[in-house]
């Protein structure tokens, strides 16, 4: 498949991009500096994400959002979600994927999301959780492409690819010693995976370790 993926440069998008060409995809690599990528086998397209057209995208397969914001710009991850959406509505392709937070995950049956609960409110990455949110929101509110959401376990971060992974609807994973964790490389794997398999349609889903 032809994948292209936003801000593949960046701690996730890397890792998507180690993945996806691993496994032979054609990748596009849509960052803002260039000279960030040393892999000279995969085509850079040098923009950013606020002016990515739908011509741009037109050939691809897969467009892989794994654009991250600053904190104090928490917003502009709704907001480009929303720019992608006015490009690629009313197209047939590429199928957006969207590195998701944990935020709008569910913890119990009431509907609590993370983002409702205490320990999240207090946290200095509140905005961010917010911002994704509100990402998923206007997916689903909004798009009329094929789309999906992945949202990550509450700690995600770089470690070990362990080569599984336990996927949910709209639950929060969490293992059997309560701790919800899924490593970066682990889920580029799931992202990856998704993007051959298309499971979940206009659909979030969240993926963790059991």
């Amino acid at each position: 498949m032809k994948i292209g993926i936003i801000g593949a440069t960046g701690r996730t998008g890397s890792r998507i991009l180690s993945e996806a060409k691993n496994r032979g995809h054609e990748i596009t690599a849509i960052i803002r500096n260039a000279s960030k990528l040393d892999d000279t086998s995969v085509t850079v397209m040098e923009k950013d994400i606020f002016s990515l057209t739908k011509a741009d995208v037109a050939d691809l397969d897969i467009l892989i959002d794994a654009f991250s914001a600053p904190i104090e710009a928490s917003d502009n991850h709704w907001k480009s979600v929303d720019h992608l959406i006015t490009e690629l509505n009313g197209t047939t392709k590429p199928r957006l994927i969207v590195v998701g937070g944990a935020a709008s995950s569910l913890v119990d049956d009431n509907g609590t999301r993370v983002l409702d609960t205490p320990s999240f409110k207090e946290a200095p990455y509140y905005a961010t959780g917010a911002a994704q949110t509100v990402q998923l929101n206007h997916l689903k509110e909004d798009a009329t492409f094929d789309w999906t959401f992945i949202s990550p376990a509450g700690l995600f971060e770089p470690g070990e690819r362990t080569g599984t992974y336990a996927t949910g609807k709209d639950e929060l994973i969490i293992d059997a010693k309560g701790n919800s964790y899924i490593s970066m490389e682990d889920y580029a794997i799931a992202l990856v995976d998704e993007a051959e398999n298309a499971k979940h349609i206009r659909a979030r889903f969240t993926v963790g370790q059991r």
